[in-house]
C-alpha cells in the first residue's frame, strides 16, 4: 500500500488498517481514530467527523456491527445495518477508512492501530464517563481529544420523533 495515496473511503478489516496506519506513522503522518455507531447519519455526524479529521493526516472511523448496537442501543437498533451504515462513512470526504468491529468497546481496534489522536464526543468529556478507549491511547503515548456535539442532533432523538 503507498502511504503517498490516501485511501479515501476504503472498507478495512483490522488487519489492514493496522497495517495501513502503521505505514502511515512510519511516513510521519498523524492517525486520528474515531468510533461509534453511526447508525441514521446526520449533520451532527458529519460535523464531528470532520473535525475529527483536522486533527490529524488520516481518519480511521471504528464501526460498532449490528450486534454491538443491539448490545449497546438495545433492542430495534440499529435502523440501518452494518453494510449501509460503512458504506455511508466510507463515502464521507472526511473518513479515509472504516473498520467494523463487533466487540461492544474498541480497545482491541484502538490497540492495533494505534492511533495519535482517539476522538469522542463532548457527552464523553463531560468528566463523569471515560472512554474505556483512553487508557489504551494513553498507554502508547496517543492523546484523546473530545469534541462537542452540535446542539439538538442526536440519532436516539431522530428515532423517538420517528417512532412517535
Amino acid at each position: 500500500m503507498d502511504v503517498e495515496v490516501v485511501l479515501s473511503g476504503q472498507i478495512l478489516d483490522q488487519a489492514e488498517a493496522a497495517a495501513w496506519a502503521a505505514e502511515l506513522r512510519t511516513a510521519g503522518r498523524s492517525v486520528v481514530f474515531t468510533n461509534g455507531c453511526f447508525d441514521l447519519l446526520h449533520r451532527g455526524h458529519v460535523d464531528y467527523l470532520q473535525r475529527a479529521r483536522g486533527l490529524g493526516d488520516a481518519l480511521v472511523v471504528g464501526l460498532n456491527g449490528d450486534g454491538s448496537v443491539r448490545q449497546i442501543k438495545g433492542p430495534g437498533r440499529p435502523i440501518l445495518p452494518e453494510a449501509d451504515r460503512s458504506a455511508l462513512l466510507a463515502a464521507l470526504r472526511a473518513v479515509d477508512a472504516v473498520v467494523v468491529f463487533h466487540q461492544p468497546t474498541a480497545e482491541a481496534l484502538v490497540a492495533a492501530i494505534q492511533p495519535a489522536v482517539y476522538v469522542k464526543g463532548g457527552d464523553w468529556g463531560s468528566g463523569q464517563r471515560t472512554p474505556p478507549e483512553a487508557a489504551v491511547v494513553l498507554s502508547y503515548g496517543g492523546r484523546v481529544q473530545f469534541i462537542p456535539y452540535l446542539p439538538g442532533r442526536s440519532t436516539s432523538e431522530i428515532v423517538a420523533q420517528i417512532r412517535s
